[in-house]
């Protein structure tokens, strides 16, 4: 591995760093994103026998918002339990904004790191035929000089590529994920709204 690291050169680096960072959040992500982690099974049966035992306590609030981001959710519509389903729906909707942008967390750093990668290869490409060109002499060409002009190009464009690839698919992947979770999630908090004002049974 090292090997290749120099025969790629110097614009290696920027490529290396954006792989450790993708790998990261990627990571993260995928530990972050689990769905027993964002929509823990039965939570909101739970918040609604809870409610209908003591009422919208501060500390069922408190425990709902500090367990998932679900119970975010949930706590922020059983907040405004005493007014209007409309008012409910829009606790719920502003709760629902924050609880997206957490979870889209980093997301945008992954995107971008997909986008760049190919154009860092590139640039590692235009260096490499630089090195190629300037091998040529009055003399001919140097064949070291050449050989190493072709190791910078062919490696920059080919590690481009092997980092932008998977940060694509883990990118598209867990955007589809988080908005599948947020439809999910709504689902759950209407249906909240619809049994604390009596308009479902359990």
């Amino acid at each position: 591995m090292l090997s290749i690291i120099q025969a790629a050169g110097w614009p290696i680096w920027p490529l290396i760093l954006c792989s450790v960072l993708a790998l990261a959040i990627i990571g993260e992500r995928l530990w972050s994103l689990r769905q027993n982690v964002v929509l823990p099974k039965n939570m909101l049966n739970h918040a609604m026998q809870a409610y209908r035992q003591n009422g919208a306590t501060p500390q069922l609030l408190s425990q709902l918002a500090a367990t998932a981001p679900l119970g975010q959710i949930l706590a922020a519509g059983l907040s405004q339990e005493k007014n209007s389903p409309a008012v409910m729906r829009e606790a719920i909707e502003e709760a629902g904004h924050v609880v997206s942008l957490e979870l889209e967390r980093f997301l945008t750093s992954l995107g971008t790191i997909a986008a760049i990668s190919p154009l860092l290869g590139l640039f590692g490409t235009v260096i490499g035929m630089i090195e190629i060109f300037g091998s040529q002499g009055p003399q001919g060409s140097n064949p070291l000089a050449l050989a190493q002009g072709i190791s910078i190009a062919l490696y920059n464009t080919a590690f481009g590529l092997v980092v932008a690839v998977p940060s694509m698919v883990f990118y598209r992947y867990f955007r589809a994920k988080v908005d599948a979770l947020m439809v999910e999630m709504q689902m759950q908090a209407v249906k909240l709204v619809e049994l604390v004002h009596g308009e479902r049974s359990a």
